[in-house]
């Protein structure tokens, strides 16, 4: 069986631990950005109902979601450790599919990123537009 990737730039084969790695970094990233919106959301100023039941509820969501993230990424890092690095997979087509650029770009890259997508030291107000 032959696959036309048609133009999506060249394609190997990578290792796939590296490539599983490169997955949990994403993935803790994604709970660190989740965390952030928490304290936002403490007292009146956050949610928008005039229920206490709700604003709590959906603090909950926000701390499932992020347990979740981190248990996917642990999960992941942990059977990543049993895979031999000489199982090969090609990512092309999967990155392609990947519409944040940041995330693309870590993704295919073949490197791990280092540092969040959105590290605290950016200046309050600073936002990309999409």
């Amino acid at each position: 069986m032959q696959i036309d990737y048609q133009g999506h730039g060249p394609h190997a084969e990578e290792s796939l631990p590296a490539v599983l790695m490169r997955i949990v970094t994403e993935l803790h990233d994604v709970a660190y950005l989740i965390e952030r919106i928490e304290p936002q959301l403490y007292g009146n100023r956050g949610v928008a109902s005039s229920d206490a039941s709700e604003q709590v509820m959906v603090l909950q969501g926000i701390d499932l979601a992020v347990q979740k993230t981190r248990g996917l990424a642990e999960f992941i890092d942990t059977i990543t450790a049993s895979i031999p690095d000489t199982w090969l997979v090609d990512v092309t087509t999967a990155v392609n599919l990947v519409k944040l650029a940041d995330m693309k770009k870590a993704l295919g890259s073949g490197m791990l990123r280092h540092g969040h997508s959105q590290p605290l030291t950016k200046a309050s107000g600073d936002f990309e537009a999409f």
